[in-house]
């Protein structure tokens, strides 16, 4: 019995009022209910007057990075004068897991969602099977990095999520429940076949937070074989387009939570 397979979904509790084992289910991504953090919104009233007031999306994006750089002090140095001490923000984390997801950013971005939405991480630069071990005290490591886990880098990123939810609700797919994403891959290390439905179809227990692309032709550059996700659009973190400028936009990126997925697999 692999390792991943003695150890649960998620912790008992989370911040989304939902019970982390359901949140992690195919019968949650089959049958998706709300998910909203604890209190994101209702922190940041201003934020989500402006967003009502805006008319477009490019006023949305602009809406929010004026209000996160103001909340967070994340803006440049006026003038470039003085010594503007290091903060990190969401942006950075972003840019970070863009070039590595098992980088010390993606690390801080997986402890995010194991605070928030209960989910435990079953891939860091190895597998993360039974705790303790080697494996889970280098991911421990990372995630409480002083670099990049200050200046309440979580509300920052209920934040982001919040306003991913309410940017698919209001301007990007509005009435719609699910799309498909597509992610390649050439091995199953980081994806753990739960249980074998046909030749072709399975449920894979995906890592508590994953990519996967809107365009299967973008997928089929990163692996041989590919999996074909109906994702619930509440599961979705963040998607290129979501910020103004370049944040992992080359690739047409989604940012997803993860859990047990019913996958679709072809080979290319």
């Amino acid at each position: 019995m692999d390792a991943i397979d003695t150890v649960a979904v998620g912790h008992s509790t989370n911040l989304v009022g939902i019970p982390t084992g359901l949140l992690g289910s195919i019968a949650f991504n089959e049958h998706p209910l709300p998910l909203h953090i604890s209190g994101a919104r209702d922190t940041s009233p201003a934020l989500w007057s402006m967003l009502d007031d805006s008319t477009c999306i490019e006023g949305c994006l602009e809406a929010f990075r004026l209000y996160m750089e103001a909340a967070f002090d994340i803006g440049p140095t006026p003038n470039g004068q003085g010594v503007h001490r290091y903060r990190s923000h969401y942006r950075l984390l972003l840019q970070g897991w863009g070039f590595d997801s098992n980088s010390p950013q993606g690390a801080v971005l997986k402890g995010w969602v194991e605070s928030r939405f209960g989910l435990i991480p079953t891939f860091h630069k190895q597998t993360l099977g039974r705790y303790p071990s080697a494996a889970w005290m280098g991911y421990l490591q990372e995630k409480m990095s002083g670099r990049y886990h200050n200046n309440a880098i979580h509300l920052q990123l209920d934040m982001l999520y919040e306003f991913c939810q309410w940017m698919l609700a209001r301007r990007i797919a509005p009435g719609e429940s699910h799309m498909t994403l597509y992610r390649g891959v050439n091995d199953f290390e980081e994806h753990h076949i739960v249980s074998r439905i046909s030749k072709r179809e399975a449920v894979v227990r995906q890592n508590n937070l994953v990519s996967f692309s809107a365009r299967r032709e973008v997928a089929e550059q990163f692996g041989d074989v590919i999996l074909e996700v109906r994702v619930p659009l509440v599961k979705v973190v963040f998607f290129a387009g979501l910020l103004s400028g370049s944040v992992l936009s080359s690739e047409g990126e989604y940012l997803v939570l993860g859990g047990d997925y019913q996958v679709r697999m072809s080979y290319y």
